[in-house]
């Protein structure tokens, strides 16, 4: 099974304590596939509130363990259609999460993510390690 991971995982894996429940299913997975998207969010997080010691993980860990997706004009669309149809019947949602469930489903991948409920009706499965 390959997986996609939210930035909600990463930011728990790079706490100095993380999840238990986390920490024991990253260790079950040899590459980790990431959305262009979590990479800003957590380039923005750092930016925001400097943390060395997170930066420098963060860093280590994109060379050593990440494919990183980028936003082609594939998953743009699939991302397009995903929030235009999910707005069409009143429900709201963000670029930036539709662009990840549309690089899920492009690459049919399990969204790994604790933020379940802004993924639901996209379309893909998803896992959430921190239940």
């Amino acid at each position: 099974m390959m997986f996609l991971v939210d930035t909600n995982v990463i930011s728990e894996l790079a706490r100095q304590a993380p999840n238990a429940g986390v920490l024991a299913w990253a260790r079950t997975v040899s590459v980790i596939s990431l959305s262009v998207i979590t990479v800003e969010e957590i380039f923005f997080g750092l930016a925001w509130k400097p943390n060395q010691r997170i930066h420098a993980w963060f860093e280590q860990f994109l060379l050593a363990h990440c494919q990183v997706y980028p936003i082609s004009r594939e998953i743009a669309q699939c991302a397009g259609q995903l929030r235009g149809k999910l707005a069409s019947h009143g429900q709201t949602r963000t670029q930036a999460d539709m662009l990840i469930a549309a690089t899920a489903q492009i690459h049919q991948q399990t969204l790994v993510t604790r933020n379940s409920r802004d993924f639901q009706d996209c379309g893909i499965a998803l896992f959430d390690p921190f239940a």
